[in-house]
């Protein structure tokens, strides 16, 4: 979720999620912001909404499931 408008906050969650994403098997070039209502929006018609215990300002997060191909070497 992008930061709101006027929001002076910087979101120290967002460097935690960049840190796991850059290990993962998969290309990680940075997020996707997306305003605050059409977030809830997406969230709405998710498959699966997981509610965790993280009180991290701007820590809410969708992650796109897909399939991972392997690649000769």
């Amino acid at each position: 979720m992008a930061v709101t408008p006027g929001d002076t906050v910087q979101p120290v969650i967002w460097e935690e999620y960049r840190k796991i994403l850059v290990t993962s098997r998969e290309p990680f070039t940075d997020f996707d912001y997306v305003e605050r209502f059409a977030f809830y929006e997406r969230a709405r018609k998710a498959y699966a909404v997981v509610a965790t215990g993280e009180s991290a300002l701007y820590a809410n997060i969708i992650l796109k499931k897909g399939v991972v191909v392997e690649q000769p070497l």
